[in-house]
């Protein structure tokens, strides 16, 4: 005796009213930091930071929009407690920037072109020599404005990159050098 099964394909059309296509352009910075102090490496360590609204509103103009680059950019300090967060802004920083180190002015970010999604000044460091004793919670990426070299300065118009605060504080002492590369990434960190 044979059986019969009943079996049945259905195909229904939909309509798709709105497609939808998603990229996702990751942009990070991974920031590596060296503390010297009398020619010896003390201590080394590395981490994520901030990119500011800012910052990245500033790329997005520069890359679509025509705005000017901003050429150099400079690196900072800061000396308080404090989380950098993405509303942070060149003209309200949320953090004191130090100025306890002998350079006369805030070292400039010397980048290499851009490779592999990358761009970096691993190949030129910034450089502080520490000036006083002082507990160092972090760095940043500035530039732009009427005295973006000028340390301290937060009323000249500039753009805050990125910010990065230190996992554990640093105590610095006079004579340490703090040497700081910033590599800034459209690839996740």
């Amino acid at each position: 005796m044979k059986s019969r099964l009943p079996i049945r394909t259905v195909f229904t059309p939909q309509l798709i009213s709105n497609p939808s296509i998603k990229s996702i352009i990751p942009i990070g910075s991974w920031w590596e930091f060296e503390q010297y102090r009398k020619g010896k490496l003390i201590d080394r360590w590395e981490q994520k930071n901030v990119n500011t609204t800012e910052g990245l509103n500033h790329l997005l103009n520069v890359g679509f929009h025509g705005a000017t680059a901003i050429t150099p950019w400079y690196m900072g300090l800061f000396e308080d407690n404090y989380t950098p967060l993405i509303g942070d802004t060149y003209a309200i920083p949320g953090f004191t920037e130090s100025s306890a180190y002998t350079e006369a002015a805030r070292p400039e970010y010397v980048e290499a072109a851009a490779t592999a999604k990358v761009i970096t000044n691993s190949a030129n460091k910034a450089t502080f020599t520490i000036n006083a004793t002082k507990t160092i919670y972090g760095a940043f990426l500035c530039g732009g404005g009427t005295a973006p070299t000028t340390k301290g300065d937060a009323a000249g118009g500039g753009t805050l990159f990125a910010a990065s605060k230190f996992a554990t504080a640093k105590g610095v002492v006079s004579g340490d050098i703090l040497m700081v590369v910033c590599s800034i990434t459209l690839a996740d960190v």
